[in-house]
């Protein structure tokens, strides 16, 4: 299924299931009505940033709104992630394991080309962000601190403040990351 009508299918039956009218779901999720109406519709494939915006205003996990639908075991094939970019293509998510209503957590494969960026709105109050960085270098702001980070390196950090990742080396940067919603 194509990643744009999963998304379109998701964030109107959340909508619905608010009982939100799409002014409403505007000013919840600081995203224009009719950003949001293209959104539902399968017009646009939204930026990252957007659909974190949706799922914060929602108080729903990110991977809720690109999720399909749940089994008791299932392998995900890397072919088969449609991935989601910033940057310009510079920053690619993966999303492997979706949120589940039974677990606290949901977890991404990030591949950040040379110079890419992404700048992060806060996670849910309490959520916090376990990366390891397998390839390159990683610099990661979390409110007013930044860490580097080089391969085999990894950190935790509060995700529910401003934060980044910026690849700060020479070559393109490979890590996993675990949301875990407190």
């Amino acid at each position: 299924m194509e990643i744009s009508k999963l998304i379109a299918g998701n964030i109107k039956t959340l909508r619905a299931r608010k009982g939100l009218t799409l002014e409403e779901a505007a000013k919840l999720t600081n995203v224009s009505r009719s950003m949001l109406a293209q959104i539902e519709k399968g017009e646009v494939n939204p930026t990252i940033s957007v659909l974190w915006k949706i799922a914060n205003g929602y108080k729903v996990s990110f991977t809720s709104l690109i999720e399909h639908h749940k089994k008791d075991a299932f392998v995900i094939r890397a072919k088969d992630i449609t991935p989601l970019t910033e940057d310009e293509g510079k920053y690619v998510n993966y999303p492997v394991f979706p949120f589940q209503e039974n677990k606290s957590f949901e977890t991404y494969r990030i591949h950040i080309k040379v110079d890419g960026l992404l700048n992060a709105h806060p996670h849910l109050a309490g959520a916090e962000e376990y990366i390891t960085v397998f390839s390159g270098q990683v610099e990661i702001t979390a409110g007013p601190e930044t860490f580097l980070l080089n391969a085999g390196d990894s950190i935790r950090f509060m995700a529910d403040v401003p934060h980044s990742y910026r690849n700060t080396g020479s070559k393109d940067a490979f890590l996993s990351m675990i949301i875990y919603y407190n």
